[in-house]
């Protein structure tokens, strides 16, 4: 009798444990540590985002020792036409988007905060929906291609294939070494109101890129 009572005083235990933190009105909440608490309505969008974590933004990248990767136009007209799952072609179109008329490098940055966000755990843990983040909600969009209003059609099929290398390897873990892990950035033409609440991590082509601190 006494080892059931254990049992489940056990169970109970490991029960509590596990199950998510409520707030009084019973949805799941996450606790508030972040610094971007005090920016209010007004902060670029972070929401918490199970499964993903830190520790992914240290992976390993993929291609090869001894690879002759470079962040150059160069580099990426010696490659073929990518191509890829729905995740490549987010990703390709962000940058197309946001960022086509960048150098190559500054296509390589703005990927990053893109991969950057997806891993961080504070943004949704797929490219597709950090890229779509906020679509709908007023001043909620995280870029701004995704509520401009404008079509959203390729008019420049040639800045697509270059965009899509850049999302090819980005994807295939090429190295994020640009930003210092920024997930933030804006063009140098304007000065939102949180580019002086974070930390300034980089300034590559048009944009500068900001961590969260």
């Amino acid at each position: 009798m006494m080892t059931l009572v254990a049992s489940a005083r056990r169970a109970a235990f490991l029960l509590l444990l596990c199950a998510p933190a409520f707030a009084d009105t019973g949805s799941p909440v996450a606790a508030d540590t972040s610094p971007l608490a005090v920016l209010g309505d007004d902060a670029p969008l972070i929401e918490p985002s199970r499964g993903a974590g830190l520790s992914r933004l240290l992976r390993e990248p993929r291609l090869p020792p001894g690879a002759d990767f470079a962040r150059t136009d160069t580099y990426l007209d010696t490659l073929p036409a990518a191509s890829g799952d729905a995740e490549w072609q987010c990703l390709s179109e962000a940058l197309y988007f946001e960022a086509r008329g960048e150098s190559a490098e500054g296509l390589f940055a703005v990927a990053e905060v893109i991969l950057n966000r997806r891993d961080s755990g504070l943004y949704p843990a797929t490219v597709c929906a950090v890229v779509s983040q906020g679509t709908g909600r007023r001043y909620q969009c995280q870029f701004s291609y995704a509520c401009d209003g404008a079509s959203d059609a390729i008019h420049e099929p040639e800045a697509f294939v270059r965009v899509g290398k850049v999302a090819r390897l980005m994807l295939d873990d090429a190295p994020r070494d640009l930003t210092g892990g920024a997930l933030f950035y804006h063009t140098k033409s304007v000065s939102p109101y949180w580019s002086h609440r974070f930390d300034h991590s980089a300034t590559i082509g048009a944009h500068l890129f900001y961590t969260s601190g």
